[in-house]
């Protein structure tokens, strides 16, 4: 009786090895279609590709720090690179914009703090004039006033 029971035990303990790794082959192979496909690899994508259990992925250590691996440097190029030209482009012009944008609010800002600077030296030189009692012609506006 213990020579029967022992031969089914290592025919079960065969055949469990077997399945497992039979399914680790599907679990690589599944990863293999979902990076050549350029789908997200995630616990659940490989899961649903290769028919395995979330519990199997996660028990097999070697799987688990591939897909985790992937599942990283994946998010990271897909969020670096758009996928079409257009959106590309989109956001490229987006992106000129913007500079341009902040460009020229720097320069507008550039020329205001000028202008004050002009009227303040203006009215410095008034002030001067008037101190020494030279006069200053009537007929001409002020910049101050027509601005």
């Amino acid at each position: 009786m213990t020579d029967s029971r022992n031969r089914r035990i290592t025919a079960l303990t065969e055949a469990a090895k077997t399945k497992s790794q039979n399914k680790t082959r599907d679990a690589e192979h599944a990863i293999r279609r979902l990076v050549k496909r350029g789908d997200a690899i995630t616990f659940q994508a490989v899961q649903r590709e290769a028919r395995v259990s979330h519990a199997f992925l996660y028990n097999h250590p070697e799987l688990r720090q591939r897909i985790e691996h992937l599942r990283g440097t994946r998010a990271k190029t897909a969020a670096d690179t758009p996928a079409d030209s257009d959106n590309t482009l989109v956001i490229t012009l987006t992106r000129q914009i913007a500079e341009l944008k902040k460009q020229h609010h720097q320069q507008l800002q550039a020329l205001r703090d000028a202008l004050q600077r002009a009227h303040g030296e203006n009215l410095d030189l008034r002030r001067e004039l008037a101190r020494r009692g030279i006069q200053t012609a009537t007929n001409v506006a002020s910049i101050a006033t027509t601005s």
